[in-house]
């Protein structure tokens, strides 16, 4: 069986697998991330780490040949496919990540924006399988993107097309990690339905009281997972912060439609496992704000299927691609 290795560098995890030719994934390995690290090479050696030891799985196991490896980052990576010019979330600045790995592993290594990765995936195994035209926008810790016309992923003329998430939809509005103010991972990611709440929190709003009680007034405890569960389990504000989370991202989507007029669109990431609870009121955003609505067809807007493992997935079957294409 061919098989190549998949990592997916997040904010907070380096997540890694060995996937097959079906998008399958057989064998896991997983690092914490450093919060903030100034060193990129304590990010590479757990790279390593996470490589070696899928590599040994595969051949403990008898699993089959590791043909590549496939790196998503969460950043700026560049046209060459190797440097990670920028990572909001890392501390990583013209990074050649491809070319320092290759010295340390044995096989033909990619590098691509982790967002390139799970789109590929979802097109190839997932939730828009055989759409001509895909946008993915992962919400995670921030936003991120891509675009996919006709099976060729569109890294843009420097590879970095599809960073939605730096486009400015506030004029003066809350300063993003960028270096920017008022982009619109500040309004629909993550990172903005945890400050949300907070914000509520902070203010001693009696509408957060049940919030408040499930981490104990402590704010450093509250995640985004918990807010969707506190939703589902019919927390009223808890479903009303995640509908105004949709409402911004079905915002963002509307101006996305206008640009590139896709066939559909994809949410993945962490906070895409919220649901009709997001997707609902994103769509309703979606239609009030589409240029021309009424008079032309609409995209779909649907739920990413692969879950937080499409990054690593995408990756390994664009590293394997590249392989087949002799382009290593």
């Amino acid at each position: 069986m061919s098989l190549a290795i998949g990592i997916d560098i997040g904010g907070t995890k380096v997540a890694g697998g060995l996937v097959d030719e079906r998008g399958t994934v057989i064998a896991r390995a997983r690092r914490d991330t450093p919060h903030r690290s100034t060193k990129a090479a304590v990010v590479e050696d757990l790279l390593v780490s996470v490589v070696d030891e899928l590599q040994d799985a595969a051949e403990r196991d008898d699993l089959g040949e590791v043909s590549a490896i496939g790196i998503g980052a969460a950043g700026f990576v560049g046209a060459d496919r190797s440097t990670v010019v920028f990572a909001p979330h890392l501390s990583w600045r013209n990074e050649p990540l491809r070319e320092n790995l290759r010295a340390r592993c044995a096989f033909p290594v990619f590098v691509d924006n982790d967002a390139n990765a799970a789109c590929w995936a979802e097109w190839r195994f997932g939730a828009v399988a055989g759409e001509s035209h895909v946008i993915m926008v992962n919400l995670g810790t921030g936003i991120g993107g891509a675009i996919l016309v006709d099976g060729v992923m569109q890294r843009g003329r420097y590879g970095i097309a599809g960073e939605f998430g730096h486009m400015q939809v506030v004029p003066g509005g809350i300063r993003c990690e960028c270096g920017n103010r008022g982009c619109w991972e500040q309004y629909a990611s993550g990172n903005a339905l945890v400050r949300e709440a907070r914000s509520l929190l902070a203010a001693q709003s009696p509408m957060a009281h049940d919030i408040e009680a499930e981490i104990g007034g402590d704010l450093t405890k509250l995640t985004g997972p918990m807010i969707t569960q506190a939703a589902a389990a019919g927390d009223a504000t808890a479903a009303e912060l995640l509908a105004e989370i949709g409402s911004w991202l079905g915002t963002g989507l509307a101006n996305l439609a206008s640009a590139f007029d896709p066939g559909a669109f994809v949410i993945g990431g962490g906070v895409s496992a919220a649901g009709e609870m997001l997707l609902k009121p994103a769509r309703e955003a979606f239609r009030k704000q589409l240029p021309g609505r009424g008079y032309r067809p609409e995209a779909r807007i649907v739920q990413a299927q692969l879950g937080n493992e499409a990054g690593l997935i995408g990756a390994a079957d664009l590293a394997r691609s590249a392989v087949e294409e002799d382009i290593a």
